[in-house]
């Protein structure tokens, strides 16, 4: 085990993972060593880029407004 080749990977204090190699790779089994690892082919959410979210934030602040004018209402009538 002490032997066997590290992972190439770095932690998130940037200092290098600890782990072993899996066999034949450069990377543990935590960072993308193992077998069937990362996105899937054709991943739909790898396809997410923000393009709508201008108007659905847009579309909540109207519909939060529209809520609220009818609560002053119906404030209004008790």
């Amino acid at each position: 085990m002490r032997a066997s080749a590290r992972c190439g990977a770095r932690t998130r204090n940037g200092a290098p993972c600890r782990a072993p190699a899996v066999h034949g790779k450069t990377r543990c089994r935590m960072h993308g060593g193992a077998r069937r690892c990362g996105a899937p082919k054709a991943n739909g959410n790898a396809r997410k880029h923000g393009l709508f979210a201008r108007d659905a934030i847009a579309e909540r602040g109207q519909v939060r407004l529209l809520l609220g004018e009818a609560q002053k209402l119906l404030r209004e009538l008790k």
